[in-house]
């Protein structure tokens, strides 16, 4: 019986390192296969680089301000009578905008120019009695005072009633109408904005070091995420103080704006030449890995694998970047020109990752980007 406990224990002992060795052989082919495994190729675009004349530029965030614009509000207290205009309405200067109610001051009118008549009459009574000796001259001058007071007197109140008809005090486009009918309207209170559209300003700041690029009359380009606009205007101006707080210098750039796509107050990208000339590596905006570490491209070339043998692949280079223009990014540092660069794909790869290029389709590589849909 004890042999026979033996036996079975010993047979079990070498099936249980049979199966044992099975295993250990098949995770070890496993491992071996893993470890040669190779992914399949990523399918990238890419561009040889190259070196191009780059002009230095200055970028800039700016806003857009009207070469004319106020709030139209009321000058005296009133009733609203007439409202003469539509919301965003192009208007010509001296436009009536609103008329308020004047019935009052009318009445204050006609009394007033009963007045000066009978003033009037009572000086050419004094007039003529005068040179006979009938009045003393002091009749005669408080007459010719009193004539003046009454005659002033009706010139006030036409001059009030000119007030209450609100008129555009220039050409351009009106807002969002913030009066209503019949009502009554404070000294002041708002009416409707206008705002001269052709041409506008664009008010933006550079630091104090680079003032002394900057001309009056130096093209500014210009560029709008909001509207999609893309213009290219002048400096009129730049401002003769330095703001203490910033040490920046406020510049001033006028844009005809003749789609009056710009509008008042809306956020722009401006962009003006520094004058200086220099060759720098251009690449698609595409081609850069920003990074917090570092901002990085893919070198396309010949990598060895693990077996030592040859294949197409990618090496991760960081890069030191200058401006940008257009759909192209200056490459300072790190490439050099005739490296194949990826354009396309490079949020894929990895160092050392496997490659196939397919240019059919690359991404823009201009100097001037021509969005699809502008």
């Amino acid at each position: 019986m004890k042999k026979r406990m033996i036996l079975m224990l010993a047979v079990v002992l070498v099936f249980v390192a049979a199966i044992g060795g099975v295993k250990f052989l098949q995770i070890r082919s496993a491992m071996a296969q893993q470890g040669s495994f190779q992914p399949p190729p990523e399918t990238v675009t890419t561009v040889i680089a190259r070196a191009e004349p780059w002009e230095a530029t200055m970028n800039a965030v700016g806003s857009v301000v009207a070469v004319n614009g106020v709030t139209v509000s009321a000058d005296l207290p009133g009733l609203v009578e007439e409202i003469a205009f539509q919301s965003g309405q192009k208007v010509r200067k001296g436009d009536v905008l609103i008329r308020l109610a004047t019935r009052e001051e009318r009445a204050q009118l006609a009394s007033a120019e009963a007045q000066r008549e009978l003033s009037r009459v009572a000086l050419r009574r004094a007039q003529d009695l005068l040179p006979n000796g009938v009045i003393p001259q002091s009749a005669h001058d408080q007459a010719a005072a009193e004539f003046k007071q009454a005659e002033a007197r009706v010139s006030e109140i036409q001059a009030s009633i000119e007030r209450k008809t609100i008129r555009a005090p220039f050409s351009g486009t009106l807002g969002i109408r913030q009066v209503n009918l019949g009502q009554y309207l404070a000294g002041g209170a708002p009416i409707v904005s206008l705002q001269a559209l052709q041409p506008v300003y664009v008010d933006f700041s550079v630091p104090q070091q680079q003032v002394g690029l900057l001309t009056a009359g130096a093209p500014v380009h210009l560029k709008s995420d909001a509207s999609g606009a893309a213009a290219v205007g002048k400096i009129a101006a730049v401002d003769a103080v330095i703001d203490e707080a910033t040490r920046n210098a406020r510049v001033r750039a006028i844009f005809e704006n003749g789609d009056l796509r710009l509008r008042p107050g809306m956020f722009v990208e401006a962009q003006l030449a520094s004058g200086a000339q220099s060759s720098a590596i251009t690449l698609p905006a595409s081609s850069i890995s920003y990074a917090p570490f570092g901002d990085s491209v893919f070198i396309v070339e010949e990598v060895k694998g693990p077996g030592g043998k040859p294949y197409r692949g990618v090496r991760q280079q960081f890069v030191k970047l200058g401006g940008s223009r257009g759909d192209q990014v200056a490459v300072l540092t790190g490439v050099k020109p005739g490296e194949e660069i990826v354009s396309s794909g490079a949020f894929k790869l990895r160092p050392g990752a496997a490659v196939q290029v397919n240019n059919a389709i690359r991404p823009a590589n201009s100097a001037v980007s021509k969005p699809e849909d502008s």
